[in-house]
């Protein structure tokens, strides 16, 4: 795993219960702020559950994907009382 993914994986495992970061805002914290497309990409092969990448979404509001479905993910924010 190379640095920028573990930068990746640490700011998302730092946005607490019932909050959310942007792509965007995720790539600019792990010091690469053009790389949001990449943020997506390593967030799609997260299957580790200590890194909630459910609570990373699009910079338009909207969910955005998630490798476990888009059902599941606006399930998981539901939970967190949270709604896309």
């Amino acid at each position: 795993m190379n640095m920028f993914s573990k930068s990746v994986y640490r700011v998302v495992q730092s946005i607490p219960a019932g909050k959310t970061m942007t792509y965007k805002e995720v790539a600019i914290a792990a010091g690469s702020p053009k790389a949001f497309r990449a943020v997506g990409n390593i967030l799609n092969k997260n299957y580790n559950p200590n890194i909630p990448c459910h609570r990373v979404i699009r910079s338009d509001g909207s969910s955005g994907g998630y490798n476990r479905g888009a059902i599941k993910k606006a399930q998981l924010l539901a939970k967190e009382k949270l709604t896309i």
